[in-house]
């Protein structure tokens, strides 16, 4: 007994010198296994901010964009490499209201500026369009550069348009974005179609068929199940949170979050902070709920509408969602539907309120860190960041792969 001891105080020893704080865990985790981000509207900033002309713009670091009294861009190469971000999908983006032939346009400049960004920036970016790209990218230490379609109202109800942005590299399409198409309801809206249309379900066969990633955020339940149901290859939710946890329309709900490990899927959380908090949703509807009273109260007097509101922020301030909050939709996700199925879609440079201590791309580590403080393993974290996403992409093109054969879905034109 007098010799277990000492073997005993050894192994006590060797235990504590073995054991990490959170920050370490969460460090170690983004080190391995770097985050791949399901959405982010740096391409919209370019045309809002400079309509596209990007010869002069300087992507290294765009803290500088909010002088001047304007919001800050949330996002550079700096602060990418901060937050450990090795794969992204840049959003390509137009209005929903953007009349057909006017949004494949506006689709088309978009994929075209993001692409000159990543070839002005190609010592820290590279495009890539498959999984062996992504990880070849970040093997090189450089940021993997997707293009997701933000909106199947881009694709003017033309799988031959769907398929020419397959062939300029878009490697996901979101089904809808704010507003009903002719072929699929949006979380938005009243529906129209309860759902997909059979032209819907033609959409998501071809994308199957091509091996693009068919994205279920903005869409509504209907069109979410009707996709599930249709899709042989794993959906993603690029940018979406637990309804349970926040009541919103762009949450995914319970009886269609069932159905993602079935279809092998992944659920990427978002940071947006109505999407994340709600209390801050349920001020957001009462602001809105306010707003509404006070236009009514004082039509055609704006400026007592103003005033009026302004009284009412000062006395309900603006509540803002928390890191907590954003673990809370994980610890669900893990619960509900398994640490297999759990990425991250931070938004970014694409709603103005985002969860505070992760204002810009650089707070990646704070949501690690906490989740680590949960009792997230480093192997668990690994599959948030990126794993996750990279089983999804490799299964998307699996199936593409296994259709070689098969030809075009052909529709009538016009």
């Amino acid at each position: 007994m007098k010799y277990a001891l000492p073997a005993l105080a050894a192994l006590c020893l060797s235990c504590s010198a073995n054991a990490r704080t959170a920050e370490e865990t969460a460090a170690a985790a983004l080190d391995a296994a770097p985050v791949w981000d399901g959405h982010n509207d740096t391409p919209g900033q370019l045309r809002w901010r400079y309509g596209n002309v990007i010869a002069e713009f300087d992507f290294t670091d765009t803290r500088s964009t909010g002088d001047g009294g304007g919001s800050m861009m949330n996002t550079d190469l700096l602060r990418l490499r901060q937050g450990h971000v090795g794969a992204q999908f840049w959003s390509i983006f137009t209005s929903a209201s953007t009349p057909g032939p006017e949004a494949v346009q506006a689709a088309i400049e978009q994929i075209d500026v993001t692409k000159r960004l990543i070839a002005q920036n190609a010592d820290a970016m590279a495009l890539a369009l498959t999984a062996d790209q992504v990880e070849a990218a970040m093997a090189e230490g450089k940021i993997a550069s997707l293009l997701g379609v933000e909106g199947g109202h881009m694709i003017n109800n033309s799988l031959a348009v769907l398929r020419q942005f397959d062939e300029l590299g878009v490697r996901y399409v979101t089904l809808t974005h704010s507003r009903n198409t002719q072929w699929a309801d949006s979380a938005d809206e009243d529906p129209a179609h309860d759902g997909l249309t059979d032209f819907g379900r033609q959409v998501v066969r071809e994308m199957n068929r091509l091996g693009m990633l068919v994205d279920l955020a903005h869409v509504s339940e209907g069109t979410m199940l009707d996709a599930l149901e249709e899709s042989r290859a794993p959906i993603i939710f690029s940018h979406s949170n637990a309804r349970s946890v926040t009541q919103e329309s762009r949450n995914v709900p319970d009886n269609v979050l069932d159905l993602v490990p079935v279809n092998g899927g992944i659920v990427m959380v978002t940071f947006v902070g109505g999407f994340v908090s709600t209390t801050r949703n349920i001020w957001l509807a009462d602001q809105a709920a306010e707003t509404a009273r006070q236009q009514w109260l004082w039509q055609g007097q704006p400026g007592k509408v103003a005033q009026a509101m302004a009284e009412w922020l000062r006395d309900h301030p603006e509540p803002v969602a928390s890191v907590a909050e954003v673990a809370d939709h994980i610890d669900y996700l893990r619960g509900r539907i398994g640490i297999d199925h759990i990425g991250v879609g931070g938004d970014y440079d694409g709603w103005p309120s985002l969860v505070a201590g992760m204002e810009d791309v650089s707070g990646y580590p704070a949501l690690f860190t906490e989740l680590a403080r949960r009792g997230y393993s480093q192997n668990d974290l690994e599959k948030i960041a990126s794993r996750n996403m990279m089983r999804v992409m490799r299964a998307a093109e699996a199936y593409a792969a296994s259709q070689a054969g098969m030809p075009p879905i052909e529709t009538p034109a016009g």
